[in-house]
């Protein structure tokens, strides 16, 4: 088959490459080591070197194919090896009523065996190549990897389409896998009292839409989920249209053009396949609060979450802000605005943080995590968090910890691109979530754009109570001094095999 078009290209400056035809080019610096020269220099000229410095080591190219695959490619020929991802637009959150878990289920279940390859074979083919592969779930999308090396990329792209359509499975599989899953979710969440805390937290802040469902399932749902649920799950969902092709490494885009047309190319389309249908969350008029009391809890906190607005494409500046913010309060466990206030010139906490995850498909959550010092209640610790941010939104940003933010953001930015793996996730995450690659490249400039007042503006919208959920992780009052500590909490994103 033949590709539509190649969409864009990205090329590091200094590099000369012949350029496909229908090509739309971004000037892009640069290799990525420059930055350790930063080393000694004060905040100011650090801050100017940075910005002088490459975004980006890797030469990013595109194309879709007729049966409408999309296809990134993320040139970088430093060391001969390859990440191959194929990301489905679908998740949990585009499960049917009624069988939570049947997305994460299917990743578990694409294992198995197909038309040509027995079960476990393919991760078996892959270990014995030297390479790694594994999959994970998330709400919006669902993805599949392998990292190998360079020349054993055309085999990894044999077998990954092999299971996009002839995926063979027997009742053994799914009742074996079923018991995987169930206890899974008996490790790693009923077992947890934070875990819990925090699906029931999410639960609440989402009334209609499914991002309040765990990406793992309800038990009871899980405990249902049988062949007729899984299949018609794989048969909606899997085909080339609905899926992002990413792959890193030690590659041309014209092999990997090459390459994805042998193997992808003959799969067709499915006519079926549309835009998600999601319900959307109704205005929310009023704070909802929840205690979830636990024996198991040896260390009481506070977390309060916000909806907010995620990435849109074209439109990022409100989420840069938010992000900026996140990182502004609760990004450093020393410096931050809330370690501080609360944990240094305060007292009343032992730790803090924010967090703000902006690659969503609709609306997503800002937190806050306030966990008080021995001698004070959750209620003096909530209302001393209420105090901080109060405090902040009057003073505004301290110049120099924005410069200093800033700055961490870009040194990470340069940082990121030895991280082959971690760069195709950045790209997959984006576009099974709405945005585009032109988003994904225009996100670290927009960062070092975005203003102090911007940022204050944007608190100011975000911090309504009438939009937040604010919850208590406690041990019961007659069990104060239960033996297990629980950490604090992170944000829930995906779930891997």
């Amino acid at each position: 088959m033949t590709p539509r078009s190649t969409a864009f290209v990205c090329a590091p400056a200094g590099r000369a490459r012949a350029r496909p035809r229908a090509v739309a080019a971004w000037p892009s610096p640069r290799p990525a080591g420059a930055v350790r020269a930063i080393a000694g220099l004060a905040l100011a000229g650090a801050l100017a070197l940075l910005a002088a410095l490459p975004a980006r080591a890797a030469e990013v190219h595109g194309f879709t194919l007729d049966n409408g695959l999309e296809v990134v490619v993320l040139e970088d020929r430093r060391a001969a090896a390859v990440v191959h991802m194929l990301w489905y637009r679908v998740g949990a959150a585009d499960e049917p009523p009624g069988v939570s878990g049947v997305a994460h289920f299917l990743e578990h279940l694409m294992f198995k065996a197909t038309g040509t390859m027995e079960a476990g074979e393919l991760s078996a083919t892959v270990a014995a190549n030297g390479g790694t592969d594994n999959a994970f779930t998330s709400w919006d999308y669902t993805a599949y990897f392998q990292r190998v090396a360079a020349d054993r990329l055309e085999l990894m792209m044999r077998m990954e389409a092999d299971r996009m359509v002839n995926l063979r499975l027997t009742p053994e599989d799914i009742v074996t896998e079923r018991g995987v899953i169930l206890e899974e979710r008996s490790q790693r969440t009923d077992s947890s009292p934070g875990a819990i805390f925090n699906e029931q937290r999410r639960a609440a802040q989402y009334l209609n839409h499914p991002y309040g469902i765990p990406i793992i399932g309800w038990r009871h749902e899980m405990e249902r989920l049988g062949m007729e649920e899984v299949l018609a799950f794989y048969r909606a969902h899997y085909a080339p249209n609905n899926a992002v092709l990413v792959v890193a490494g030690d590659v041309t885009p014209e092999e990997v053009r090459l390459l994805a047309e042998r193997h992808y190319g003959p799969i067709p389309a499915d006519p079926a396949i549309a835009p998600r249908p999601r319900p959307a969350e109704p205005p929310q008029l009023v704070e909802r609060r929840m205690t979830y009391e636990d024996a198991r809890v040896g260390q009481p906190y506070v977390v309060r979450t916000y909806l907010a607005p995620e990435r849109d494409s074209g439109d990022q500046r409100e989420a840069a802000a938010l992000s900026l913010l996140a990182s502004l309060l609760g990004g450093d466990a020393t410096t931050s605005v809330l370690a501080r206030k609360l944990q240094f010139e305060e007292t009343s906490a032992i730790y803090t943080s924010a967090f703000y995850g902006g690659v969503s498909l609709d609306d997503t959550t800002f937190g806050l995590v306030m966990v008080p010092a021995d001698g004070v209640s959750l209620a003096e610790g909530e209302a001393a968090l209420d105090a901080a941010i109060a405090a902040f939104l009057e003073e505004g940003v301290d110049p120099a910890q924005f410069q200093r933010i800033k700055t961490q953001l870009r040194a990470a930015e340069i940082y990121a691109e030895d991280d082959l793996q971690a760069l195709a996730r950045r790209y997959g995450a984006a576009l099974t979530s709405g945005l585009t690659v032109e988003d994904v490249l225009a996100w670290p400039d927009l960062l070092q754009s975005v203003t102090e007042a911007e940022v204050i503006a944007a608190a100011g919208r975000l911090f309504d109570r009438r939009r937040a959920v604010t919850g208590w992780l406690t041990p019961p009052a007659a069990t104060p001094d239960a033996a297990a500590a629980t950490s604090a909490p992170a944000a829930e994103e995906e779930v891997t095999q």
